[in-house]
């Protein structure tokens, strides 16, 4: 019987590690090795690798791409909670065995769960073992938006806090409290989720200004401008198409409200502020980042409150 294979017989002893190719299918060529592209297996390693980069090159992540303030392990967090030691939010990827009476303690602490896969832990654990939790742990405790208005009152001042509407850039909120605490405002306040907390990277980019400055987390923007509005405090939302703020009458108490990076102050959070204030632009780009927006109404408010009109 002729077995079509015979073509392809190896002569003598050649194999496929034979130098000089004998053996070999006689439309095999070898792998061009100067080739940048030579297959989808190394573009997704390539792929992996650089990210991987990216994430250790990162603020606020260390060499091995874990994230410097998380806190990692069952036993670890139990005793962070514990300890009372200031947590910013909590990361679990299953409810099940020991993490049940961990996340109970948590919630009875106020602290922010947030349900995530494993994936996502393996990469901000940097590849260490975590068993299935972690917590961020913030850089200072936290204050409550009393807190602020004490400090206030105590002050004889009139009220001048900001709130930031979904701010998740570190270098953004770390900047925004900077400003605030070098125009003499009260606090500042930020929402529990979809925003960044106090990381490492917030201390840093405010050089200091957090050491200074009350930051209250609460659950919903939308319902703290409801509570400062019954405080006495009027609310500005900062968004395009709104009054010129120069016109604006800042000899009050106050909270500015500044929105996210993307999508600006929410439309929910917009609607309950009691006025929308924008700085005119004069140039060819059309708004400014979220900290320079902010420095730009947080002085002239200040001056205006200090001056008396």
């Amino acid at each position: 019987m002729d077995d079509s294979r015979d073509k392809y017989a190896k002569p003598g002893k050649g194999n496929r590690n034979d130098r000089a190719g004998e053996g070999r299918r006689p439309d095999w060529k070898p792998r061009d090795r100067s080739d940048p592209r030579p297959g989808a297996d190394r573009d997704r390693s390539d792929r992996r690798g650089a990210a991987d980069r990216q994430t250790r090159n990162k603020p606020g992540f260390d060499r091995r791409g874990k994230q410097e303030n998380l806190i990692i392990g069952r036993n670890a967090v139990a005793e962070l909670i514990r300890s009372g030691a200031p947590v910013d939010r909590i990361y679990a990827s299953g409810v099940e065995g020991s993490v049940i009476p961990i996340l109970a303690e948590a919630r009875a602490a106020g602290i922010t769960v947030i349900e995530t896969t494993n994936e996502a832990l393996d990469r901000m654990a940097g590849g260490e073992r975590h068993q299935g939790i972690a917590a961020a742990a913030a850089e200072k405790a936290y204050s409550t938006v009393e807190d602020i208005l004490k400090i206030a009152e105590e002050r004889g001042e009139k009220p001048l806090i900001v709130v930031c509407d979904g701010i998740e850039d570190p270098h953004n909120l770390g900047a925004v409290i900077r400003c605030a605490e070098c125009a003499g405002a009260h606090g500042v306040i930020i929402p529990e989720r979809r925003a960044c907390g106090l990381t490492p990277a917030v201390a840093r980019a405010s050089a200091g200004a957090i050491i200074h400055m009350a930051v209250a987390k609460v659950p919903n923007i939308a319902s703290v401008i409801e509570t400062l509005k019954k405080a006495g405090v009027w609310t500005f939302a900062a968004e395009a198409g709104g009054t010129d703020f120069f016109e604006a009458d800042w000899n009050l108490p106050c909270a500015i409200v500044m929105g996210g990076e993307d999508s600006g102050v929410s439309r929910l959070v917009r609607e309950r502020c009691d006025f929308t204030v924008s700085i005119p632009m004069y140039g060819h780009v059309n708004s400014l980042n979220v900290s320079t927006a902010a420095s730009v109404l947080l002085c002239h408010a200040a001056r205006m409150q200090r001056k008396g009109g």
